[in-house]
């Protein structure tokens, strides 16, 4: 039995983008809505980000205030662990 491949119109395949973007929806989510194979979204998507015509979404104040605190943190816990590894003599074990 032979099957035929489904050929979408660019249209279609750019709403379908357009809505995984803007939904913040999972791919597979939205795949299953429309009727579509998870991967075959996925891909579409991926294509789209890789061409330019789409771009991740700019960050809130709340999410750019979020991400400084961690960066931050992430700073401090790098400064720690290097103080640590100063601290603790290297031995080697007898074999």
């Amino acid at each position: 039995m032979v099957s035929k491949r489904k050929k979408y119109a660019p249209e279609y395949k750019a709403e379908a983008v357009e809505l995984v973007v803007s939904s913040g929806r999972p791919v597979a989510e939205i795949a299953r809505d429309l009727g579509l194979n998870e991967g075959t979204l996925g891909s579409w998507v991926n294509a789209a980000k890789r061409n330019g015509s789409i771009k991740d979404k700019p960050l809130t104040i709340d999410e750019r205030v979020h991400m400084k605190e961690l960066e931050e943190e992430n700073r401090k816990l790098r400064m720690e662990r290097d103080f640590l590894k100063k601290g603790v003599p290297r031995t080697r074990e007898a074999a």
